[in-house]
């Protein structure tokens, strides 16, 4: 996040009826929103014994093609936890670490399926059931308002968000009841009220290879709709307990405060690492660390497995966001579904082009091409310079390093007794993601 989010993963290749995941296409007072990021803060800090700051790694997230008006920021800023990690724990299976970037067209394979690389027996059937409960809780009785509501759901998706409460359910032995369904029909709705969001502010003209909500009815009725989404996601929060939509408002919270990061940085080319960590964990990882802390919190799995869980959930969610980064700018128009490299047409300067940044000679040539909106040339220009650098080995690794993190985090599940099969599949989704970037 996955996300973008601007479709960040590709083209969805999804047959609606049963869900299936595919890593494809893939924001109030200033007070409250802070106060909510900061008590999110503190209680990740505490349930959490998985280390110590994971200091300046890269997480990373979108920015819009130019500078928000004051307008815009009144209209949009309404929809949007952060866990500590620990060193790495040794791994079994090889990995490839060391790469250049040769020929880009290699370096895609065109769609990760989730489903597969999760390993999980009956997932599909669970998240079959998801799809039937997301489509209940977009109903509504004016008939404008149930199509507009509804328009993202019946264009399919990945239901990445809903896939990790309930395989959070299921790592800890516990049955795949309603709550837990409605847990991931929750965290589902959070996920596409804030695409329509994002699709206001990024004037998106598509979502999932159908026009976006703000493209065919317009902003308005796009943050209405929005708004919408996120009020019923309150609703079944709240009949899943005050622990439950107490999570859930302070995530929606945070990906507000991930949001607003992300536009403070537009075209900043000093933007700093630590910065890029702060909005992607607001942006992406904190919706991917509260679906798992819901789905273990309504299977009633032991205290110390939930935080584990959540942990899992915020590494799992930067290393997905840095995956998301390098194929940026390593994929290719058909792959990606836009140009490599769009993510600096927006302003958008993630670890890769950090890093490039930062590196003696080249990093002045890239800076003098950045800071402002690019022409396709020169946003090619700029996309050869980075290539030309070890940077996406760089960041390759980090993400690495976080997927190892979401391993580690699993380990008071382990040393409980929690289903292995389970566990494995967990623990190597991460690692799965940068197995698919063909870099060789």
């Amino acid at each position: 996040m996955d996300e973008p989010e601007q479709d960040v993963l590709g083209a969805d290749e999804v047959v609606v009826e049963q869900a299936g995941l595919f890593l494809g296409q893939d924001q109030d007072s200033p007070g409250s929103i802070c106060e909510t990021f900061e008590q999110v803060n503190r209680l990740h800090r505490g349930v959490s014994d998985v280390g110590g700051d994971p200091g300046p790694v890269p997480g990373g997230c979108r920015h819009p093609r130019a500078p928000v008006s004051a307008t815009t920021w009144s209209s949009v800023a309404t929809v949007y936890p952060r866990l500590p990690a620990r060193e790495p724990t040794p791994r079994s299976r090889p990995r490839r670490c060391g790469f250049a970037v040769g020929n880009p067209a290699r370096v895609l394979s065109p769609v990760v399926n989730v489903l597969e690389q999760l390993q999980l027996p009956g997932l599909d059937g669970h998240l079959s059931r998801v799809e039937g409960a997301l489509r209940l809780a977009v109903a509504a009785e004016d008939p404008f308002l149930h199509e507009v509501a509804g328009h993202l759901v019946h264009a399919g998706g990945k239901r990445l968000r809903p896939a990790l409460a309930v395989a959070s359910a299921l790592a800890g032995g516990a049955a795949v009841d309603d709550d837990v369904v409605q847990g991931g029909v929750a965290v589902e709705l959070v996920h596409l009220g804030s695409l329509y969001h994002d699709d206001v502010i990024d004037q998106a003209g598509s979502r999932h290879r159908v026009d976006s909500v703000n493209a065919r009815w317009g902003n308005l009725i796009a943050i209405l709709a929005g708004d919408f989404l996120l009020a019923r996601a309150s609703e079944i929060a709240a009949r899943l307990g005050t622990e439950v939509a107490g999570l859930l408002a302070a995530t929606i919270g945070s990906l507000c405060a991930g949001e607003v990061a992300q536009l403070q940085a537009a075209f900043d080319t000093a933007r700093s690492e630590a910065a890029y960590v702060r909005a992607v964990e607001g942006k992406t990882a904190s919706l991917f660390s509260a679906s798992c802390r819901i789905g273990a919190l309504v299977s009633g799995l032991p205290r110390e497995w939930v935080d584990a869980l959540t942990g899992y959930g915020r590494a799992l969610g930067v290393a997905f966001q840095i995956w998301d980064d390098v194929r940026d700018l390593v994929g290719t128009e058909d792959v990606l579904g836009k140009p490599a490299g769009h993510d600096m047409v927006e302003g958008t300067y993630t670890l890769p082009v950090i890093r490039t940044l930062a590196r003696p000679g080249v990093g002045d040539d890239l800076r003098a091409l950045l800071g402002r909106p690019l022409d396709a040339p020169t946003r090619d220009k700029a996309r050869d310079l980075i290539l030309g650098t070890d940077a996406i080995e760089s960041v390759t690794v980090e993400g690495r390093r976080w997927a190892d993190r979401a391993d580690a985090a699993l380990g008071p599940l382990r040393a409980g007794g929690a289903p292995l099969e389970t566990l494995d599949g967990l623990a190597g989704l991460g690692h799965s993601l940068f197995d698919n970037l063909d870099l060789g």
